[in-house]
């Protein structure tokens, strides 16, 4: 956030907004009464309007009918600028990874299905052969040192192995980043840059060998530390950062983004993030960022001090980007690379077929883990995927004491959730932030790999219905952050084949901007200040040339972004 909030700029009556009638001659001065021609407040009490006002500071200080604003606000500005266009709140991402993303964004691209890219749509592979050439091709162009390509993808390319990437070069060090963000595939000569050995598998979990126990080039989950090491170099450079943190920009501004918050700070290194984001992010940018500070990163950092440290940073105003009062935990592993936690029989197809996954903390420790945390009045966000780990997460949860007035915690991704669990997760008061992207991109591919279960992939319907605060992420970059896009990916509950997944679980349109306006901001602790259209919150909008209310569900993608209101600030998409 680049301003602070100022509060009680104007005094209202308590309905909601309406005006003042005794308002003076100069009740105007500094404001600006803003038109349009549709204004969706997502505010209950006052769904629609005519006109907004909004004061020097960039705070919304009346919302309404135009003849009423006028009379209220004598001397106002008029701006009709927008009266062919609908204003609607500021689209928030409220999960994204900006470092991790950034590194992602500065690559080429290999993906399993179309992608939307700082570039431009970048075409799908749809198979192993076609991925190999595409690699191969990328190869050959190259300039000399490592290769890193981003986007493979196993369920729908295939198995790839050492042997596979030898083929291509013997001599290149080859790095292919698995779509999850969680896997790495190595031929020989970047398994000997990186100097790894099959000794290493006695560390770590994710070191995959072969019948013969040597390396077979897939490094995952933990590993990957011990990978980092060595290809930290090349993926945190400054002008590679630079290069995703750009891109990103240019995909948040065509979107309508104004918020979205990092949900895992300090997994790189805070010193290292710091310095990126002091140089990268500025007051140029049209969006506002914020930080989630991530447990085992705080905890290898302070030790037993991670929690007054997340108390006196969330409480610095001076701090830019601000750090939120919450913090990030883990239940288990990746929804996409197939480690997640699963419940019998576990994974029946795919490169993690007749195991159940990877747990990231285990179910006697999840607890005491969160105990410090919420007990100190800080949000939980969990990173809570399978069907086990739901299990897992619920029953650690429901140990804990009653929280302070609007403490939440709030279930990441939520891959699979049965109907039993959504109803103990409601009854226990748990929001869920939904990754948007699974029901398009794996509905109808994890069929192989998980069978039926695929019926409780993200059913968002049913949470709504029960009662959960519901709010939808991109865990950008594995799906660009649109929400737009989100947004209609629930409504529709189409797959990338063409396919319905479990409609029943469909959202109204009404339920969908809300998830990606006023909920999220809810989940960020942010939904005092933004995420809907009133008086007292900041003056932060998207601008668009359609109204989605009146728009079919599946035409929202399309729906052309104008620019954004970012804290009273006019910023047009450039």
């Amino acid at each position: 956030m680049k301003k602070i909030l100022l509060l009680g700029t104007i005094l209202l009556s308590a309905c909601g907004g309406q005006p003042n009638t005794d308002a003076s001659q100069d009740a105007g001065l500094g404001i600006t009464i803003y038109t349009a021609n549709n204004i969706i407040t997502v505010n209950d009490a006052m769904p629609k309007a005519e006109a907004i006002a909004v004061n020097i500071d960039g705070n919304i200080v009346s919302v309404g009918e135009l003849a009423a604003l006028k009379s209220e606000l004598k001397g106002a500005a008029i701006d009709n600028q927008f009266q062919d266009k609908t204003i609607v709140p500021g689209l928030i991402d409220p999960h994204i990874h900006m470092i991790l993303g950034a590194m992602m964004y500065g690559l080429d691209f290999i993906p399993p299905w179309d992608m939307e890219t700082p570039k431009g749509t970048v075409a799908g592979l749809p198979n192993k052969d076609a991925m190999l050439a595409k690699i191969a091709e990328f190869e050959a162009a190259a300039p000399q040192g490592p290769l890193f390509l981003y986007g493979y993808h196993n369920l729908v390319q295939g198995d790839l192995t050492r042997q596979d990437l030898d083929k291509i070069t013997s001599t290149r060090p080859l790095f292919i980043w698995h779509y999850s963000g969680h896997d790495f595939y190595l031929n020989s000569a970047a398994i000997a840059y990186a100097k790894l050995t099959p000794a290493l598998s006695e560390k770590f979990h994710g070191i995959g060998l072969d019948e013969n126990g040597e390396l077979n080039g897939r490094i995952y989950e933990d590993a990957t530390l011990a990978l980092f090491g060595t290809v930290g170099k090349t993926l945190l450079a400054p002008g590679h950062i630079k290069k995703g943190f750009d891109g990103y920009e240019k995909i948040f501004a065509r979107s309508g983004v104004t918020t979205v918050a990092e949900m895992g700070y300090g997994l790189f290194g805070r010193a290292l993030e710091d310095n990126y984001l002091k140089t990268f992010y500025t007051e140029e940018d049209n969006y506002n960022l914020y930080l989630v500070p991530e447990h085992r990163a705080f905890t290898g950092e302070f030790g037993q001090d991670a929690v007054a440290n997340v108390l006196e940073m969330s409480s610095d105003e001076t701090r830019n980007p601000p750090v939120l009062n919450q913090i990030k935990l883990f239940t288990d592993a990746a929804f996409y690379s197939q480690t997640m936690k699963m419940a019998a029989p576990g994974y029946i197809a795919g490169q993690s077929r007749g195991t159940d996954g990877l747990w990231v903390t285990q179910p006697d420790d999840l607890a005491g883990v969160m105990k410090p945390y919420w007990d100190a009045g800080i949000d939980i966000h969990i990173h809570s995927n399978g069907d086990a780990a739901q299990d897992s997460t619920l029953n650690a949860f429901s140990k804990m004491k009653t929280g302070e007035a609007g403490q939440r915690l709030i279930i990441e991704h939520g891959g699979l959730f049965r109907p039993d669990q959504i109803q103990k997760a409601a009854n226990l008061g748990v929001g869920i932030s939904a990754a948007s992207h699974y029901v398009k991109y794996m509905g109808a591919d994890y069929e192989a790999a998980i069978g039926s279960k695929t019926d409780f992939i993200t059913p968002l319907a049913s949470a709504l219905k029960a009662g959960m605060r519901t709010t939808l992420h991109s865990d950008a970059p594995l799906a660009p952050p649109q929400p737009l896009n989100a947004a209609s990916v629930h409504m529709t509950r189409e797959t990338r084949q063409g396919g319905v997944s479990n409609p029943n679980e469909k959202l109204t349109r009404e339920q969908a901007l809300r998830a990606i306006t006023l909920d999220a901001a809810w989940s960020l602790g942010l939904d005092n200040e933004i995420g809907s259209i009133e008086v007292g919150k900041r003056a932060e909008f998207a601008i668009l040339e359609s109204n989605p209310l009146t728009t079919a569900p599946e035409d929202w993608p399309a729906i052309k972004v104008w620019g954004v209101m970012l804290d009273g600030d006019i910023r047009p998409v450039q």
